[in-house]
C-alpha cells in the first residue's frame, strides 16, 4: 500500500481511542480546497514511507494502541487496503477507515469481512453538486456508499466541509436527508491554507458565519443523532 505519512500517537484521529494515523498516497477526487496536496495531486506526491517499517512500529506499538485510522488522499484506491487491514487486525487493533465514499463495491467487500471498525465518509454536499465540488460526478456512488454505511451497524460518522458560495445553509436539508438516521455528523469549518490543492482559486474563500452554522447544525441536527461543529 502507498504510504505518505505516519503519526505514531493520536487522541482525535480515531473518536474515543488512542490511534496510529497512516496517510495513503492517491486520491480520485480533486476538490480544490483538499489540504492534503502531497496525497492528492500526483505532481506533488511526497516520498513513500515502506509499509514494513510501519508493521514494526505497529509490532512494537500494538499493547500501547486501541486501533489504526487510516485516511488519506482516499485509501479505498489502493489495491491491497483490505490485505494490509487484515495484517493491522490480526494485531488485534481496531480499524477507523476514511473515505469519500466513491468506492462502494470496495466499501461493502471490507465491511463484509469485517475489517473496519468505524468508518467516516466525506459528504461533499447534495448529490447534484458533487460534479461542480470535486471535478466528476460520483454522487452516485457516494449515495450507494452513504446507504451501505447507514445499513452496516458499524459505528461511522458523516462529515461536510463548509465553502461559503459553494454550499449555502439550504443545502443541509438534503444533505440531512441523505444520511438520515446517521450516528453522528459533523460540520467543518473551511479554512485556507498556502498548500491548498488549488491554493489561488480558494485562497480568499470563506466558511459560514457562527450564525449560518448554528442554523445549519439545528437543520441536521432533525436527521441525526449527534451533530457537533469544528
Amino acid at each position: 500500500m502507498k504510504i505518505g505519512g505516519l503519526i505514531k500517537t493520536s487522541l482525535v484521529d480515531y473518536p474515543g481511542k488512542v490511534a496510529c494515523s497512516i496517510f495513503t498516497i492517491g486520491c480520485n477526487f480533486r476538490c480544490g480546497f483538499c489540504h492534503n496536496p502531497e496525497l492528492v495531486d500526483p505532481i506533488r506526491y511526497i516520498q513513500e514511507i515502506p509499509e514494513e517499517l510501519v508493521f514494526e512500529f505497529l509490532e512494537k506499538r500494538k499493547d500501547n494502541l486501541d486501533g489504526v485510522a487510516i485516511s488519506g488522499g482516499e485509501p479505498t484506491v489502493q489495491p491491497d487496503l483490505a490485505k494490509f487491514l487484515r495484517r493491522v487486525k490480526k494485531l488485534g487493533l481496531l480499524v477507523k477507515l476514511d473515505s469519500n465514499g466513491s468506492n462502494p463495491d470496495v466499501l461493502e467487500d471490507l465491511f463484509g469481512q469485517n475489517l473496519v471498525d468505524f468508518i467516516a465518509m466525506d459528504v461533499k454536499g447534495p448529490i447534484e453538486k458533487y460534479e461542480s465540488i470535486m471535478g466528476w460526478p460520483a454522487g452516485a456512488k457516494c449515495k450507494r456508499s452513504i446507504d451501505l454505511i447507514l445499513a452496516s451497524g458499524i459505528s461511522h460518522e458523516f462529515r461536510t466541509t463548509v465553502v461559503k458560495g459553494m454550499l449555502e445553509v439550504e443545502d443541509f436539508e438534503e444533505v440531512g436527508q441523505l444520511v438520515q438516521g446517521a450516528e453522528r455528523f459533523a460540520l467543518q469549518h473551511f479554512r485556507a491554507i498556502p498548500e491548498m490543492v488549488n491554493t489561488e482559486e480558494y485562497k480568499d474563500a470563506k466558511t459560514f458565519t457562527e450564525g449560518e452554522f448554528e442554523q445549519a447544525r439545528k437543520i441536521m441536527a432533525r436527521y441525526v443523532k449527534k451533530v457537533v461543529v469544528h
